[in-house]
């Protein structure tokens, strides 16, 4: 105890600078990936990369639908959801979209 002089952990339990969780990516930042992924995801590995859009974009809106959402975050969820069911549709073989380009 005598090391501690009344200054325990409890109160102060990080130092001032640092008051957001280093665990992973922040929001902007999974938007970000969330967008290039879905985009990516347009012209090869649509089937893989339109899901982690998803996903990343899922989590750029901190799993929520209410409240204010960045606008990356949902752009990365609705180019995943399209992205994810044009591969799902070319892999069926329903429609052939050219050599895997849209046009």
């Amino acid at each position: 105890m005598m090391a501690s002089f009344g200054h325990g952990t409890r109160r102060h339990p990080r130092s001032r600078g640092r008051t957001w969780s280093r665990t992973g990516p922040d929001r902007a930042t999974l938007g970000i990936i969330g967008v290039i992924c879905a985009v990516a995801g347009f012209f090869v590995l649509g089937i893989i990369l339109g899901p982690v859009a998803i996903v990343c974009g899922w989590l750029a809106m901190g799993r929520t639908w209410s409240g204010s959402r960045p606008a990356t975050a949902v752009v990365a969820l609705v180019l995943g959801v399209i992205d994810t069911l044009l591969a799902i549709i070319w892999l069926s073989g329903a429609t052939t979209l050219g050599n895997g380009m849209l046009f």
